[in-house]
């Protein structure tokens, strides 16, 4: 009796090559990185690679979805499930697993980093591709911001430029943990908290 063939989990499969891509990205730039480097680094075929990804941006864009797309479903929860606490509370729980997910993942942050700048030299910009990706933890901030506001439980602010300058907070501490190898978490969370605090009636 033949043994039955081992199921391949797709989705685990796309995230090995994701891994090995960023690692291969890091290693050798972008501009010098190719799908051969990243099968073979890999352990899988080249057309199995293409199976899943057409070229090297395909690639990044599959890691910022997949990164997004998992931190937005949790923080949405976060946002308006029963027990977050006021608006401040909501807010300072998404920042800091913000920074939580951005330390305990620090090799893949420092890699997609490593890769933005390196294809930014090779004139490729990730930028708009990070905005889009993160509109929606912004439109988030700002329900959350109105809902309090509306409430009386915060000032009457600028909510676009107030959640614009709460993302912009997160990006800044997620760039100190890639780059900065002395990250301090703990005044990282009092700074944010001190912010938001200043939010309050």
């Amino acid at each position: 009796m033949s043994a039955m063939p081992k199921k391949i989990d797709h989705e685990e499969r796309k995230e090995t090559i994701l891994r090995t891509a960023l690692d291969v990205f890091a290693r050798e730039g972008y501009h010098n990185s190719n799908l051969s480097l990243i099968a073979e680094d890999s352990g899988v075929s080249r057309p199995t690679v293409y199976q899943y990804f057409h070229n090297k941006d395909e690639i990044y864009y599959y890691a910022v979805k997949l990164v997004t797309g998992r931190l937005f479903a949790k923080y949405s929860a976060i946002a308006w499930g029963p027990d977050g606490g006021d608006e401040i509370e909501r807010m300072s729980t998404i920042l800091a697993d913000i920074i939580d997910t951005a330390v305990a993942n620090e090799k893949g942050l420092m890699n997609l980093m490593d890769v933005m700048v390196s294809a930014k030299r090779d004139g490729v910009d990730f930028a708009d591709v990070i905005h889009r990706r993160t509109a929606k933890l912004s439109i988030l901030f700002k329900r959350i911001i109105r809902q309090g506001i509306t409430a009386g439980r915060l000032r009457s602010v600028d909510i676009d430029a107030t959640a614009d300058a709460i993302i912009n907070l997160a990006e800044l501490q997620c760039f100190q943990v890639a780059f900065f190898k002395a990250f301090d978490k703990k005044a990282a969370l009092a700074m944010v908290r001190s912010y938001l605090e200043g939010l309050r009636v």
